[in-house]
């Protein structure tokens, strides 16, 4: 096995344990970790972009510490607001370190507190390398220092703090209800 292969296998290895030993806090999300958990099963390269029908990606809701603000990339293919993440690469050891590698990448802010397990799962369509395909995210919460000043990458259109009580219209349902769970004490 090549050293590429041997960490691809890793990364799905820790993304099938993450999952599988997750309590989702509801009926729906522990439907879809189910759903994660077949598309391991079935797609030994789903941590991939190469497994074309799908693979699983890591992302990270950005608050400050106090909770009240959220840290959100107008994306450009998406052309919505949107939480900070993508693909897991190569050097991604687990998916967390990915969600954490994708939070600083896209936000330019390095002191970050990230979440042990997930808060939330989307499953969602894409188009990736032109042809249809799912991202199977999973989304973790990342806290930030109060005050700190996020630096906008090549990869936004924009990127703005939110008050939790002024988010921008016409938010996506799955933003909405991963800041729900986010909020939570």
């Amino acid at each position: 096995m090549t050293e590429a292969a041997a960490a691809q296998a890793a990364l799905h290895a820790d993304a099938r344990a993450l999952l599988a030993s997750w309590v989702p806090p509801n009926a729906d999300q522990a439907r879809l970790a189910g759903e994660y958990l077949a598309f391991l099963d079935e797609h030994p390269n789903a941590m991939s972009r190469s497994c074309r029908v799908g693979h699983l990606t890591a992302s990270a809701l950005v608050m400050d510490h106090s909770r009240t603000k959220v840290l959100l990339t107008l994306h450009p293919k998406a052309g919505r607001w949107l939480q900070l993440g993508g693909h897991c690469e190569p050097g991604d050891g687990t998916v967390r370190d990915a969600a954490i590698r994708e939070a600083i990448e896209e936000g330019g802010i390095s002191d970050i507190t990230m979440s042990d397990e997930p808060i939330h799962l989307d499953r969602h369509p894409v188009s990736c390398w032109g042809s249809p395909s799912e991202h199977l995210d999973v989304q973790f919460l990342a806290t930030v220092p109060d005050n700190a000043e996020p630096v906008i990458s090549e990869e936004s259109d924009d990127l703005r703090w939110f008050d939790l009580d002024a988010l921008p219209d016409g938010l996506d349902a799955a933003v909405l209800a991963m800041i729900g769970h986010a909020a939570r004490p």
